[in-house]
């Protein structure tokens, strides 16, 4: 599907030949990755694990400053189904839906080996070009000028959680540790609030696999304002997960 006007953004069909209703030339992988233009500053839309700072730097520790942003047109969700390969599970992804707002982070790579190793690093995605018109900034810094992407599931992936398949509590907790830290660092007291909000697909197929959850604090530091934080969200969701 191709949205028209501020909403324009591609949707990258499931054998990745094509973006939908565009004719494209060059391999799948060109397609689901296109080279970026040389000599425009990169930008990447973060907007599950890749808010937070930490698990940013892993992949990519030259990335640039984090500036929070609001994004018209993707429906972030629980829909990006892990490998089939052991124990899984169900990860953040995004749809076009040109009525869905998200927040989310920009940030910039400095290179393209580093736009590689992203790529890399979000295997069952494309990355996709998203508009200027489409990004509002949090902070009331202007948009830096550039080439802005965001990373989309590609169809075959797309999935929702299950027993297979759960959410799990350390990816939740990467996520809205990352919406913690932007919030705290921008001063945007309902930053972590939105971050739930305007996810999708929230389930009762939900495991605790922190470690040692009877003392988590220990292994994640924020788990006390996260589990406040879900608690009051989504209280129902809350008290169906499970011990691991």
């Amino acid at each position: 599907m191709v949205f028209m006007g501020a909403f324009a953004s591609p949707f990258v069909r499931a054998d990745a030949s094509r973006i939908e209703g565009v004719e494209q030339a060059g391999t799948p992988e060109e397609i689901c990755h296109p080279h970026p233009e040389h000599g425009k500053n990169q930008y990447i839309v973060g907007y599950g694990s890749l808010l937070e700072r930490a698990s940013r730097q892993r992949t990519a520790p030259a990335a640039g400053e984090a500036v929070p942003v609001r994004v018209q047109g993707f429906r972030r969700a629980w829909i990006a189904r892990g490998s089939s390969t052991g124990f899984s599970t169900t990860f953040l992804g995004v749809s076009a839906d040109a009525r869905s707002p998200m927040n989310a982070v920009l940030f910039s790579l400095p290179d393209e080996s580093a736009i590689a190793a992203m790529d890399s690093r979000e295997n069952g995605y494309c990355r996709v070009k998203i508009s200027a018109a489409q990004i509002t900034t949090l902070d009331l810094s202007p948009l830096p000028d550039g080439e802005r992407w965001i990373y989309v599931n590609k169809p075959q992936n797309i999935a929702p959680p299950s027993t297979s398949y759960p959410i799990v509590q350390s990816y939740v907790d990467v996520f809205l540790s990352g919406c913690l830290e932007v919030g705290r660092a921008f001063q945007l007291g309902d930053f972590a609030h939105e971050c739930i909000a305007t996810t999708h697909g929230w389930s009762s197929h939900w495991v605790n696999d922190r470690i040692y959850p009877r003392r988590p604090f220990i292994y994640q530091p924020n788990a006390g304002a996260i589990d406040a934080l879900l608690k009051r969200e989504l209280p129902r969701r809350f008290r169906s997960i499970r011990i691991e």
